[in-house]
């Protein structure tokens, strides 16, 4: 299997599964964004955009989906539920919910406060996604009330992989991680604490980080 990763972006998620999983792959780094600065990457990946998992004839690029295709290609492992078990609609949903809900406003702020050029960069723009991304972080503050761990039942899985990273990237990307609770914290460095998350991020890492 090839990975195509940049340092600390959706790559991250499949490059914590594959380590997780202890699956052989090969990461192909490239700088950030690849459609401006590796235009070579187009014939890969016509987007543009990161990650690219190429395995035999399957080619995929939604960081989850990606996730999800190692756990039921490659498993069965406990990182993936299965439809038996009772928190599986939980599970579903926290895949989905991690780009679509938690990741995607967090884009918005990083384009308009940090990648803009100054005289495109708009602070309420950002500051407006800041504040739909805290709302919709509401949903991981009650499911971690209770003292559970982690998301779905009673283990580590995927779900945390993409809900993990979906909180690294506002604390270490988006720079938003003053706003997460003490619990959402805790949980965020419960995730960070895997050795197969610290293996990942060494991947692609600039001197000195």
């Amino acid at each position: 299997m090839k990975l195509y990763h940049c340092y600390d972006a959706r790559s991250l998620r499949p490059l914590w599964a594959l380590e997780e999983m202890g699956l052989a792959y090969e990461a192909i780094l490239l700088p950030f964004p690849p459609r401006v600065r590796a235009k070579d990457y187009l014939a890969e990946n016509p987007l543009g955009t990161i990650p690219l998992l190429v395995d035999g004839a399957a080619r995929m690029t939604e960081s989850s989906g990606i996730c999800f295709y190692l756990t039921q290609k490659y498993g069965p492992t406990p990182l993936a539920l299965t439809p038996d078990e009772t928190d599986y609609a939980a599970f579903v949903n926290w895949l989905f919910f991690s780009d679509a809900t938690l990741t995607f406003p967090q884009t918005l702020v990083l384009r308009y406060r940090f990648f803009e050029t100054p005289e495109r960069r708009n602070e309420q723009v950002a500051s407006d996604y800041e504040t739909w991304f805290f709302a919709r972080l509401r949903a991981v503050e009650a499911a971690l009330a209770d003292g559970r761990e982690w998301l779905c039942a009673g283990r580590f899985t995927i779900a945390d992989i993409c809900i993990g990273y979906a909180l690294h990237l506002a604390d270490s990307g988006a720079r938003i991680g003053h706003g997460l609770s003490a619990n959402v914290r805790a949980y965020l460095e419960r995730c960070r604490a895997r050795p197969a998350f610290q293996r990942a991020r060494e991947v692609g890492a600039p001197v000195g980080q």
